[in-house]
């Protein structure tokens, strides 16, 4: 029975928040724009701070903030939010996909929002509400720490992906029980850090933030995305947090986003005790407020600090409405006044299920790129049955070595697993995901879920695999600047590269030459990553690169497996191995993807949505870099990527041609059309993906060469050819101009096609835009 409107599920979400905001006090309103630590005192953030949201919890926790709530006046459910960035990050036994960047690799948005969907599914059932995912950061700079959780460094690309998974986390509205709420971070250009280290200033001016960092984000706002959260940095001096322009004259004012912003770990205390900013907290609250901002994570202080702002006539009693009303209507829209979506006892129906897990398998597969091979993928496993996958398109080759096919084996094949990743499960997971360190509760994963490299070998009927782990990574020291941050996080232990053991690379070698095939899995660990985690260097460290050496020095075909969160530097003894694939951290399936690729059993069909540098003073290598530099190298080195945007091999080859644009001029509203003609020239099928770039052939301002506008991805079998159709919309070919207009203009253009973003790669027709 209900005694106040608010709390009556037949009024508008808009009357019931209104009647909700007249009946609460000052501290109430303050409270609900906090969002605390749940692994805090939940007594002071519920019953003393009055706080709006939680996070990083468990269901116990859950439960007792719940009969925590049933104690306060007005009864105002909490928002319970989580990192479950590729699946459900801290909850044991959750289904754990491969990374942002992995299943990026795959160019398949439709792919993307069924992990998202997945994810909401596990996140929901377990009593969390609010997920703070996708990441549309872009990727320039390699030496950043958090580039595995981004798609990588295309806008166009990011804007797709994103979308996705906006539209699966949410699904069909937020009164689906299965729904949870998206958040698009982080907003906007945190990527763009000096140095490549994390959360430094972002030297971006507002122009070029329209040209490419905005893009994706303006995608989702209109998109309904419901949280938009903000990135850590300054830029141009200005904390993101207080950035009038970008929050309310663009954000808000332009898009007319209505959804509700949150703030990034203590956002508001770092303005006084980091960034000094802020003379205190009483400022940084009032400014914080002023700005916009809604909900304040992870900084208790901002409640009394927002308090003393009134008292001192630093800001207005009635400023914090408008973000509280936001926050509200959240709640109401989630229904979570009539049923607070508590852990279901039914989750461990769903949680990492055997569908999800079907799913991960899927994605951890179309996430691989194989980067080179000189044809000994695939090998074949000599007996009944081959390669572990029923599904096996076009069957395994023979198994073979470089310079060409060997004759069938008539006895097993023998394999040496080496590396020190070959068989490390967590590291497999990569971020986010159990074992990395962010929630205290959970070392890591369940290890029966998770398919190693080396299990997944294992496990392929006629194949002999010998195992040696060859070379450590790294140890940790404790930091001299001490145990924590000023706001009391943890501070990351110092990695110590462990030098080459020769014993270990001994054995190694040894089981190398006994081999007719050698996998050697090398790759970055997870105190390498992350959050104040960037690295000065991109190449393999530790013991591995000696490793690879001594390998390849052998003789033996090896087969590089790069489980990196991003694009790494290989020593310049890769260049004679037999193939190279990277998997990124591929998830719970990812050794068993592995296997299947390696053993033929599924054809290869990533493609890089970021580019790979020779060496890490080549930074930065995105493709799409504005025109205009004195030649295209430096005096001791070229400036092209090892491996470019876009690229990726099959086991099969595929020709272009016969481009033809329907039409050689088109008005600014109307839509290109085109048509390709793609062949399978191989004996093997290909999921081939068709990328599409516009090149402005001369703009009244610098930008990009050339950029890519869309996509199309078809299947071939062997000798197949399709003539594919491509539609552009004109509107799309764009400039952002001198006065920061985003607009078409007129003159000669390139339509650009191929298999990457390499000219060389690339057919090209000419337009006009009148």
């Amino acid at each position: 029975m209900t005694s106040h409107p608010y709390q009556d599920a037949a009024l508008p979400t808009a009357d019931r928040v209104e009647d909700l905001l007249s009946r609460m006090t000052l501290e109430e309103k303050v409270g609900q724009m906090l969002q605390l630590d749940a692994r805090e005192d939940l007594d002071d953030a519920v019953r003393s701070r009055h706080a709006g949201s939680i996070l990083h919890t468990s269901p116990e926790r859950i439960l007792l903030a719940n009969d925590l709530v049933a104690q306060t006046r007005l009864r105002i459910p909490l928002l319970v939010a989580e990192d479950c960035i590729h699946g459900h990050s801290f909850w044991p036994g959750a289904t754990i996909y491969p990374t942002q960047l992995g299943m990026a690799a795959s160019w398949d948005a439709d792919l993307l929002e069924r992990v998202a969907r997945a994810t909401a599914e596990e996140v929901a059932v377990t009593g969390i509400h609010w997920t703070f995912s996708p990441v549309l950061c872009i990727a320039r700079d390699l030496r950043w720490g958090r580039v595995n959780e981004t798609f990588g460094e295309d806008p166009y690309l990011i804007g797709e992906l994103a979308s996705a998974m906006v539209r699966g986390y949410q699904g069909d509205g937020l009164s689906d029980r299965t729904a949870v709420l998206a958040t698009a971070k982080h907003f906007a250009g945190y990527s763009e850090t000096q140095g490549g280290r994390d959360a430094s200033e972002a030297d971006i001016s507002p122009r070029k933030l329209r040209s490419w960092f905005l893009p994706p984000f303006e995608r989702v706002a209109r998109e309904g995305c419901r949280t938009f959260m903000l990135g850590y940095q300054t830029t141009d001096g200005v904390p993101i947090t207080l950035n009038d322009w970008l929050l309310t004259d663009v954000l808000k004012g332009e898009w007319g986003y209505t959804g509700t912003l949150v703030t990034d770990w203590d956002n508001v205390g770092r303005m006084v005790w980091e960034q000094h900013v802020q003379p205190d907290y009483a400022h940084a609250a009032a400014a914080a407020t002023k700005a916009g901002n809604d909900m304040i994570m992870t900084t208790p202080r901002f409640f009394e600090g927002a308090l003393a702002a009134v008292e001192q006539g630093l800001i207005a009693p009635d400023a914090f409405d408008d973000a509280v009303r936001r926050i509200l209507t959240l709640k109401f829209d989630l229904g979570l006044f009539e049923d607070p979506r508590m852990p279901s006892e039914h989750l461990g129906a769903v949680v990492g299920s055997r569908a999800h897990a079907d799913l991960n398998l899927e994605v951890a597969r179309r996430s691989l790129v194989l980067l080179e091979n000189d044809g000994t993928l695939p090998i074949s496993p000599a007996a009944p049955g081959g390669p572990i996958s029923p599904a096996a398109p076009g069957g395994p080759l023979s198994p073979a070595a470089p310079g060409g096919p060997l004759p069938p084996a008539a006895e097993p094949l023998r394999v040496a697993v080496v590396g020190p990743l070959a068989d490390d499960a967590q590291t497999q997971l990569g971020d986010w995901a159990g074992g990395s360190g962010q929630a205290g509760w959970l070392d890591g994963q369940p290890r029966e879920m998770i398919t190693t490299v080396l299990d997944g070998l294992r496990a392929v009927d006629g194949l002999t695999v010998r195992h040696a782990r060859g070379a450590d990574i790294l140890t940790l020291v404790d930091d001299p600047l001490g145990a924590r941050f000023p706001d009391g996080q943890p501070r990351p232990p110092l990695v110590v590269p462990t030098p080459p053991d020769q014993r270990l690379i001994a054995e190694a070698v040894r089981e190398a030459e006994a081999a007719d095939v050698v996998v050697a899995v090398v790759g970055d660990r997870i105190e390498l990553v992350g959050e104040g985690r960037s690295t000065a260097t991109l190449e393999l460290i530790g013991g591995q690169n000696a490793l690879l050496d001594a390998l390849i020095a052998t003789g033996r075909p090896v087969v590089i497996v790069l489980l990196a969160s991003k694009p790494l530097v290989l020593p310049a003894s890769a260049s004679r191995a037999a193939a190279v694939i990277w998997a990124a951290n591929p998830g719970m399936q990812g050794g068993r993807a592995i296997a299947e690729l390696i053993t033929g059993a599924i054809e290869p069909s990533g493609r890089l949505p970021i580019s790979f540098a020779r060496h890490v003073g080549q930074q930065p290598t995105y493709y799409n870099q504005i025109r205009g530099q004195h030649g295209h190298r430096y005096a001791d080195l070229t400036q092209s990527p090892a491996w470019a945007f876009g690229e990726g091999l099959s086991y099969t080859t595929v020709e272009y041609s016969a481009l033809t644009v329907l039409s050689a001029s088109f008005g600014a509203d109307d839509t290109l059309a085109a048509d390709v003609t793609v062949t399978n020239t191989g004996s093997r099928p290909v999921l081939e993906t068709v990328q599409v770039y516009v090149r402005d052939s001369v703009t009244s301002v610098s930008w990009a060469d050339k950029e890519l506008k869309t996509h199309r991805q078809v299947r071939l079998a062997p000798g197949e050819s399709q003539r594919v159709r491509i539609e552009l919309p004109v509107a799309d070919c764009t400039i952002v101009d001198a006065r920061g207009r985003r607009i078409v203009e007129p003159g000669d253009f390139e339509l650009l096609v191929g298999p990457s973003s390499r000219d060389e790669a690339l057919l090209r027709a000419g337009f006009t835009v009148r």
